[in-house]
């Protein structure tokens, strides 16, 4: 029975990374994208906004970090996210992705909500 299910339903592993992938840039791909909500897996390894560089988002996005360390920079102060921490980041906050790990790279879990 589990193996019809199988075959019937997509069923991947968030931790895989894709095999030509240099890391040159953070890779990102979208898990599931609905009306009013899109899942994201980003993995990052050294990978941050550049410098200057601010996003600035029309979407709420709730954010998990599954693998490694990052630090969130909002304006003057920073956040710095370990394993199994996670922040909600309201729509319109400025903010940048200041540090990520290179090991553990980071894989990250986020949640778009428009």
């Amino acid at each position: 029975m589990a193996g019809n299910l199988r075959k019937k339903y997509t069923v991947k592993n968030i931790f895989g990374i894709p095999q030509k992938h240099d890391f040159t840039e953070e890779y990102s791909a979208d898990l599931l994208s609905k009306k009013n909500i899109r899942i994201e897996k980003i993995i990052s390894k050294g990978n941050i906004t550049p410098a200057g560089k601010w996003m600035k988002q029309k979407q709420d996005e709730w954010v998990i970090l599954l693998q490694g360390k990052a630090e969130i920079e909002f304006g003057d102060s920073s956040i710095l996210l370990r394993k199994g921490e996670y922040v909600f980041i309201p729509r319109s906050v400025r903010h940048r992705v200041k540090y990520t790990s290179r090991r553990p790279v980071c894989y990250w879990l986020a949640v778009h909500i428009y």
